[in-house]
Order: structure tokens, then C-alpha cells, then sequence
């Protein structure tokens, strides 16, 4: 895509994963023209300093895109936008805001086929004891992930209704990374456990710390997504580190990265419907969309230390 005239727009781009896109696609496409939509729910205006672009505020769910741009084209449209704490169980909030808000803007992309790329998530595979692949049906185990499925199946409709319209889904697994502080309780595990260790309190995890997760690095989730702007047909896609690593792995990692040697503190379970392993299968993504990881939890976890405590 032509960085040079191009229009594109991010809704949610100032939450977490979206205004890290935002801020690398302002970066990468000086003379783009970016608009973000976004109503702080679970973004923050602090995530988007230095932002030379246009901003919306507006309610996703309620939005009348034609009367807010009128005839305006966008070259592509990254949809981050959600409703993204999957601990709030209210199904009618969760469903509605976050299958309408994709509908409407469906609707709006529709007449000019315009790109549109979209978050949908490694939760929607639910219990899983192996790596996940996109073929595997889904199976949600609340009602977030039950609200992805459901947009996933309006994407793949769209998209087979219209053939020359490329629709993307990406399934982020388990991102970390800088921009996350403010969304609190839902904020990685990373995050979370770095905070207690630089506190100087035992890092807490369920017990025997031997749950699993596909750790991957914001930086990572930004170069797929920006990747499939380049897509040549639609897809939905894992995007992932494609490695498991135990929550006991992560605390060593986190005690090299901050120089500490703090043991587990051991809590039990309290949630029944728990996903104790995640992993995601790269091998579609890697053939359509080229994407590579570049950051091990290793190295993920260093460079955001770095970013998180400065020295």
C-alpha cells in the first residue's frame, strides 16, 4: 500500500495494542492521513503522545458512520475496538457492542470494498491442550470469546458474498507490551507480575504455575497487523510468538530481566472456566501473510522492562 496518499483509519487506537499500531503506522507512513475512533473505555488519550493525527470520539455500537464521514474513503481500516475485559460477564453488553460495532462498520466498508483488518482472538478456540490452528472450530468459553466467533462468522460471510473485498482477522494470543498499564485487572500477566516483583512482594500465580500461554510481544502483533495490509485474498489468521511458555518460565524470565530472584507465591484457582494452555500454529499466517515473530519471551520481556522502569 502507497504510503504516500493513503487513508486509514483505527478504531480503539487508544487502547493498548492500538495505539501501538497507530504510533508505528504514523512512523512508518509520514504522509498517510490517520483518523482513530476510540471512547476511553478501555484506551487511554496518554497512549497516543506525540499522535499528529485526527480523532473521533464516538461509541462504536451507536455510530452512524456515513453521517460522521459523509463520502470520505479510507484505503484500509484496522478494527481494534472492543470490549476487551473478558472477566465482565454481562452477555447483552459484551455481544451487542461488540458484534454491532463490527456490523455497522461492515456496512459502512462495504460499498467501496475497503480493507478492513481486525482483532479477533486465540479465546475463541476455548480449552486447548495442543497448538491451535485456524481450522479448528470454535468453542468459546465466555462470552467475550463467544462475541469474536460471532464476528469471525460475519467476516467469513462478507467476505464470501463479496469476493473482491479483503476482510483479515487476526487472532492476537497473549500480548504484552508498553501502552497496557491503564486498562488495570486485564493487563498481562507480564505487567502485573513485574509490578509486584518491583515492589518487592512475591509474584503471585496460580497454582503449580505450570499453566501455559503463547507470550507475545506487542511489537510482533504490530508488524502482522500491519502485514496484512498487504494481503492478497481474506483470512483469519493466529497471530502469535507460536511457543508455549509456563507462568513458572515467565517469573525466571522476569526475575533476569529485573535482577531479582523471588520465588512463586502459590494462590489457588478461583476462575471455572480457565484456559491452561494457549499456543498459536503460525503455519497459515506464515504462507499467506509472511508474518515472523522476532521477539522470544525473552527477549520480549527485556525490551519492555527497558520501556517500563528506565533507569
Amino acid at each position: 500500500m502507497s504510503s504516500t496518499d493513503s487513508s486509514i483509519l483505527v478504531t480503539g487506537g487508544a487502547g493498548f495494542i492500538g495505539s501501538n499500531l497507530v504510533l508505528t503506522l504514523q512512523e512508518r507512513m509520514p504522509q498517510a492521513r490517520l483518523t482513530v475512533i476510540d471512547d476511553f473505555r478501555s484506551g487511554d488519550f496518554k497512549n497516543l503522545a506525540g499522535y499528529t493525527g485526527d480523532f473521533v470520539a464516538q461509541n462504536l455500537a451507536t455510530l452512524d458512520w456515513r453521517q460522521q464521514f459523509g463520502d470520505e474513503e479510507f484505503d484500509a481500516i484496522f478494527h481494534l475496538a472492543s470490549i476487551t475485559d473478558t472477566t465482565l460477564h454481562d452477555q447483552f453488553a459484551q455481544v451487542h457492542d461488540n458484534v454491532e460495532s463490527f456490523r455497522r462498520l461492515l456496512n459502512f466498508a462495504q460499498p467501496n470494498r475497503t480493507r478492513v483488518i481486525y482483532a479477533s482472538s486465540a479465546a475463541t478456540y476455548g480449552a486447548a491442550s495442543a497448538a491451535s490452528v485456524e481450522t479448528n472450530g470454535a468453542a468459546p468459553a465466555n462470552v467475550y470469546a463467544f462475541s469474536k466467533a460471532i464476528m469471525d462468522n460475519l467476516a467469513r460471510r462478507a467476505a464470501r458474498d463479496s469476493q473482491d473485498w479483503i476482510i483479515v482477522g487476526l487472532r492476537y494470543f497473549n500480548v504484552y507490551g508498553p501502552r497496557e498499564a491503564h486498562k488495570g485487572v486485564p493487563a498481562s500477566m507480564v505487567y502485573h507480575l513485574s509490578r509486584q516483583m518491583k515492589a518487592g512482594q512475591q509474584p503471585r500465580i496460580f497454582k503449580q504455575g505450570d499453566q501455559k500461554r503463547d507470550f507475545v510481544y506487542v511489537k510482533d502483533i504490530v508488524e502482522g497487523s500491519i502485514g496484512a495490509l498487504d494481503a492478497k485474498q481474506s483470512g483469519i489468521y493466529n497471530l502469535g510468538s507460536g511457543h508455549a511458555r509456563s507462568f513458572n518460565e515467565l517469573i525466571d524470565v522476569l526475575n533476569r530481566s529485573l535482577g531479582t530472584d523471588f520465588k512463586p507465591d502459590y494462590i489457588d484457582n478461583p476462575h471455572e472456566h480457565y484456559q491452561n494452555f494457549t499456543q498459536a500454529d503460525l503455519a497459515q499466517v506464515r504462507q499467506s501473510l509472511g508474518y515472523e515473530p522476532k521477539f522470544s519471551l525473552e527477549t520480549g520481556v527485556a525490551d519492555y522492562m527497558r520501556w517500563l522502569y528506565p533507569a
